[in-house]
């Protein structure tokens, strides 16, 4: 089983919009309303697909009833602990006229040390209830004020002693904090890279991850795919023969997604990249996060090449 941790959950609405335009009233086409964050995306995208997993996460007020019934609605396992705040949204305004996607993403309300005790106490529990058949551990997104400094360095130990392979993505100082715990892998876009490595080449960013305990570290490079540059030095390349027209939102979650499957059994790397490359390019076809289409892996799948340096 894989388990998700989204410690800054959302519920993400998106708005469809004939065309965007700056200064502009517009008339919405469609408006979509589902339980997010990067996590609970990443659980969306392996229930679909048929795999087994169970998100967790922080929800409260109106807005957190509200993703509770959604995951209940789309047959989510989770595992939700409750607090006295109103969970945060996050808006997508997607343009019809060329699928182009612009999001605000709320920061979201401050935790609290019952809050932040409850989700490191749910994932204890939900991992000692499994019986020891919890391969893979996911923590990924943003965290909110409160969250404690090495919180996902707690995840990840607590889930390591559960014998859980161990997957990160997040940005800024969370993702350096992570390092401690020594994740085995950790999934940083080619910006949020640079960002905290002062390196423009995702490889030399890569080895400086790893530097601070990072183990194979997985860099998304856009529409150039993917590169995985692992423990050893090597370094596994991925991308579309073609590019991809479409909404790119859910495409790292989709990524994250297909490397803890990859992870829970025991993938090489040449399938993992190929899977990652095909599931993040099937959740560009999409119009919302957390969805992907089977016969769009399959199709994409066989335009993967995946090559070393």
């Amino acid at each position: 089983m894989i388990v998700t941790v989204t410690p800054n959950i959302a519920l993400d609405v998106t708005y469809d919009v004939e065309r965007l335009v700056p200064h502009a009233s517009h008339r919405v086409a469609a408006v979509r309303s589902m339980a997010g964050g990067k996590a609970v995306n990443v659980a969306s995208v392996l229930s679909v697909l048929g795999h087994e997993v169970t998100a967790l996460g922080i929800v409260g007020g109106a807005t957190g009833d509200l993703v509770r019934a959604d995951l209940a609605a789309r047959g989510i396992p989770h595992v939700l602990v409750d607090a006295d705040h109103e969970t945060r949204r996050t808006v997508t305004v997607v343009s019809l006229a060329d699928g182009e996607a612009t999001a605000f993403n709320e920061p979201g309300p401050a935790i609290g040390r019952h809050e932040w005790s409850g989700l490191l106490e749910a994932l204890r529990r939900v991992l000692a209830d499994d019986g020891g058949s919890a391969g893979v551990f996911v923590g990924s997104g943003s965290v909110p004020v409160g969250f404690p400094g090495d919180g996902y360095a707690q995840l990840v130990r607590a889930a390591r002693e559960a014998g859980c392979r161990t997957l990160v993505d997040s940005s800024g100082a969370a993702l350096v904090a992570a390092l401690a715990g020594g994740p085995d892998v950790v999934k940083p876009n080619a910006r949020e890279l640079a960002e905290v490595t002062g390196l423009d080449d995702p490889v030399a960013g890569a080895k400086a991850l790893q530097d601070k305990g990072a183990r194979d570290v997985l860099v998304s490079l856009g529409p150039d795919g993917l590169a995985l540059v692992r423990t050893d030095g090597e370094v596994v390349r991925a991308a579309l023969r073609a590019g991809l027209a479409g909404n790119p939102t859910g495409a790292g979650d989709a990524v994250v997604a297909a490397v803890a499957h990859g992870l829970e059994v025991g993938a090489a790397p040449e399938a993992l990249l190929t899977e990652a490359v095909a599931w993040s390019a099937a959740a560009v076809l999409q119009p919302v996060a957390g969805v992907v289409d089977q016969t769009d892996v399959a199709r994409l799948r066989e335009q993967v090449r995946v090559w070393r340096d």
